[in-house]
């Protein structure tokens, strides 16, 4: 079977937006989950947080696997076990049974999302590898603008378990599509890890001055985004009075941004490398939060201007994510799964490590939000000038 890079990308974008549908699409249920199992909605919230820990830990766990046995078999186990979980969900009675299931449904998500870019890795390299992970980005962006649709439109036909049968079903879909139109990707001569080895490929990676760089600029870009994405809630409709129903709107504007800058990206690559573009992206953040920064310490952050800085800000990881992922996988292309994840965990960790910072003070005001977006900002752009180098001239 013939793998086009459009292909690749249909079959990638489309197995990675498992994940942001697994997260969004619950959410406009999350009160009437709440009442269902007895507990408050913060505590079902709790399953968000349980989730993204067993996403991360899904992605260490099964990227070496699928190093060792091949893309297929993880991937299509990854649908299995995401796919009955799923369903498991809608029988639930207690919170403890959620936070349970929730952990199983985020391990099979993990092993289908880190094998996307590694089939990438597997079949292109350089500029093209990241055209078509900028396109497969793309594609996957609109996953978090439908999902809370679907789910309220599900939600308002009958009830939340609703929205778990039709996570269930998209698993199924999964299961035929990547069962007839995905053959293995893994290179046939790639000889399989140990589970020492793998601890040795991991070590070889944080090693790796010019890896390092390239992972701390993803998770420093993707915590600043989530300090934005925790704070959001409080900072649009308590602080700028935006209604539950702009709210979206204003998330959504940042989405659009981002696909428009991988876009950008692709038509960039034609003419610069991938690392003028990751420092490019990286830059442009840092001139945002900065302007940020300055609009929150002079009284000037209304909401216009903060709603077009942050766009800006989170618009920059089209830019960033696809050409560092790129470049890692040029480094770790042996053990492309095993790279994936490792990036796939510092991101998340990232995440959840912006949150607790955001969070953690209890501050009112915009200062938690832009501080914790500046501190990683300036961390992304100084570990990726230590360790990367600067970019030559493609």
């Amino acid at each position: 079977m013939i793998l086009t890079a459009r292909r690749v990308a249909i079959l990638a974008a489309v197995n990675t937006a498992l994940a942001p549908f697994a997260i969004d699409a619950y959410l406009p249920a999350m009160a009437v989950l709440a009442d269902h199992i007895g507990t408050s909605i913060h505590h079902a919230e709790l399953s968000i947080s349980v989730f993204l820990a067993g996403f991360a830990i899904g992605q260490l766990l099964f990227g070496p696997l699928s190093d060792r046995y091949g893309r297929r078999p993880i991937l299509l186990g990854g649908l299995v076990v995401f796919l009955l979980a799923s369903l498991a969900i809608t029988s639930i009675g207690s919170l403890g049974e959620l936070l349970a299931w929730r952990f199983v449904q985020a391990l099979g998500g993990g092993a289908c999302v880190v094998n996307s870019a590694a089939i990438v890795r597997d079949c292109f390299s350089g500029r093209e590898a990241a055209s078509v992970l900028s396109t497969m980005a793309m594609v996957m962006m609109l996953a978090p603008l439908v999902a809370p649709v679907v789910g309220s439109g599900l939600l308002y036909l009958t009830d939340w378990w609703l929205i778990f049968v039709f996570l269930a079903a998209y698993a199924a879909f999964l299961l035929w599509l990547m069962g007839t139109q995905l053959p293995e990707t893994r290179p046939p001569g790639q000889p399989a890890a140990s589970f020492r080895q793998v601890l040795g490929h991991y070590a070889s990676l944080m090693r790796h001055r010019e890896g390092m760089g390239y992972v701390c600029a993803v998770a420093a870009s993707f915590g600043g985004l989530f300090a934005f994405v925790t704070a959001s809630p409080f900072v649009y409709m308590e602080h700028f009075g935006l209604s539950p129903a702009s709210y979206p709107f204003a998330l959504g504007c940042n989405v659009v941004v981002i696909a428009a800058s991988n876009r950008i990206n692709i038509a960039l690559l034609k003419h610069r490398a991938p690392l003028q573009n990751l420092f490019l992206g990286l830059g442009l953040q840092g001139i945002a939060v900065l302007l940020l920064v300055v609009a929150v310490a002079l009284g000037l952050a209304s909401l216009p201007v903060v709603v077009v800085l942050v766009m800006l800000y989170s618009g920059m990881l089209g830019l960033v994510t696809p050409n560092a992922m790129s470049l890692l996988l040029d480094r770790f292309g042996h053990v492309s799964a095993t790279a994936t994840a490792f990036m796939g965990a510092a991101k998340f960790g990232a995440a959840a490590l912006a949150g607790v910072m955001v969070g953690v003070f209890e501050i009112e005001g915009l200062w938690p939000m832009v501080l914790t977006m500046l501190a990683a900002s300036l961390f992304g752009n100084v570990m990726l000038s230590r360790l990367a180098g600067r970019p030559v001239h493609a």
